[in-house]
């Protein structure tokens, strides 16, 4: 998607600000409902809420690949966001009531892991070459007939599972409340370093979203049957697995957005090239996934996850030095590698904790947490990364007006990447008091 905005922009002649929509209003949907779509998964059955999910998107893909006008387009893609919400959580549900705790589900969640490191390197590359060769409506048409592929083998591959003794319970308060509130927390993160940490807008959609997030929680505890019981968070390793993912996701794509500033307006990188740069990242994610699927039995989920997130940190100190002469395989090239084995093994352990004794009948809440938790970490990353970078490349500028322009954007860049070396810390303190070092429920046979 984000290979194919210039040319998107281009043809439908829009402007700056409904770019920005198009990637917001997916943003809102998905970040917003995620933790929702998760626990209807569990009312009405994960393979079906999979299934429509599935069918919604490929729609919702056809009308985008087929906008006439910025306005379908915005549309089209908010709906894409919806159907995201709601297939995220359901696909690890299933995932979790396919594979009882123990090693099948471990080596479960490395592959799940590792399929996710290698589809987002995937779209970077094939959304480039797409758009180069048959237009940006291709990124979104080629979504359809996988999507129709996936609809014809889920029914024959996946078993339907359910807790359909809560339906006619269904918290509907709760719902409204805590969706409101994420859609509030995620449009200020997103936005923000447009209008301002600092600004009325911001500061009061904060505000509103902690007051539905209140409302909420006063909400569970006055109903039969809570959209989230709020027991679920007595679990420490939920809720360490969860608080570490948040972490990792401000660290991860804290540092990806500066990665493709410096790519391709520092080193002057195509959008093919810049996506190439991930790559290796990707692989040595998937590799760390593995070895911490591998590792896990003999040293529990605690160690996988401190390693994880050292290395998550000294990736980032190396694009620290990254300079405006620098190059993929001086600057580049080594805190790839070190950066996306941590990532890997840092996610797998994260997962399991987070999805560790949870009740079949909750698997899409926990699911829906997990996927919550890392997609807010990735938005306020970027937000925050941004902000840094434009602050610092802005300060240098008024202070020499006459260095050079790409000297001030560098160092704002390394400033972000330092950022980053600051959430991955705060990751490795989470992992070291809120993970446990074994845990016989994960690591059984």
């Amino acid at each position: 998607m984000l290979t194919a905005v210039p040319s998107m922009q281009a043809d439908l002649g829009m402007p700056v600000e409904v770019v920005q929509g198009v990637l917001t209003g997916y943003a809102l949907t998905f970040g917003g409902l995620m933790l929702l779509g998760g626990r209807v998964a569990d009312l009405l059955g994960r393979r079906r809420v999979f299934v429509a999910g599935l069918a919604l998107f490929g729609l919702s893909s056809l009308v985008c690949g087929l906008a006439w006008t910025p306005a379908v387009l915005l549309a089209a893609r908010a709906v894409q966001g919806l159907a995201a919400a709601v297939m995220a959580p359901t696909a690890l549900a299933l995932v979790m009531t396919t594979f009882p705790e123990g090693p099948e589900r471990n080596k479960a969640l490395a592959v799940w892991g590792g399929l996710g490191g290698f589809g987002a390197t995937a779209g970077l590359l094939i959304g480039g070459l797409l758009t180069a060769s048959l237009g940006w409506e291709s990124v979104f048409l080629i979504n359809v007939p996988v999507v129709v592929v996936l609809m014809v083998l889920c029914p024959l591959l996946v078993r339907e599972s359910s807790d359909r003794g809560s339906l006619r319970n269904l918290d509907v308060g709760g719902a409204l409340t805590v969706t409101a509130s994420l859609v509030l927390l995620v449009f200020a993160i997103v936005t923000a370093p447009e209008a301002g940490w600092g600004s009325p807008r911001t500061i009061g959609l904060l505000i509103g979203s902690a007051v539905l997030l209140a409302l909420f929680v006063v909400i569970e505890t006055r109903v039969a049957s809570p959209l989230v019981p709020l027991r679920i968070f007595r679990l420490r390793t939920l809720v360490g697995g969860n608080v570490v993912l948040l972490a990792v996701g401000l660290a991860l794509d804290g540092m990806l957005f500066p990665l493709m500033l410096y790519t391709q307006q520092v080193l002057g990188y195509s959008p093919l090239q810049a996506g190439l740069t991930t790559a290796v990242m990707t692989v040595m994610s998937i590799l760390g996934s593995f070895a911490g699927q591998a590792t896990v039995t003999r040293f529990g989920l605690r160690p996988i996850a401190v390693v994880g997130t050292l290395l998550i940190i000294g990736g980032s100190l190396l694009l620290t030095g990254v300079t405006v002469g620098g190059g993929f395989a001086t600057h580049i090239l080594p805190a790839m590698l070190i950066f996306g084995a941590g990532v890997g093994a840092a996610f797998f352990a994260c997962q399991i904790a987070a999805l560790t004794g949870v009740r079949e009948d909750e698997s899409g809440l926990a699911a829906g947490l997990v996927d919550t938790s890392f997609h807010l970490g990735n938005a306020v990353g970027i937000a925050i990364s941004t902000s840094v970078a434009v602050s610092v490349a802005t300060a240098v500028h008024l202070a020499n007006p006459a260095a050079d322009p790409l000297v001030a954007q560098t160092d704002g860049l390394r400033t972000a990447f330092a950022v980053t070396v600051g959430s991955a810390s705060i990751a490795l303190i989470a992992a070291l008091t809120l993970l446990p070092g074994r845990t016989a429920t994960v690591v059984s046979s």
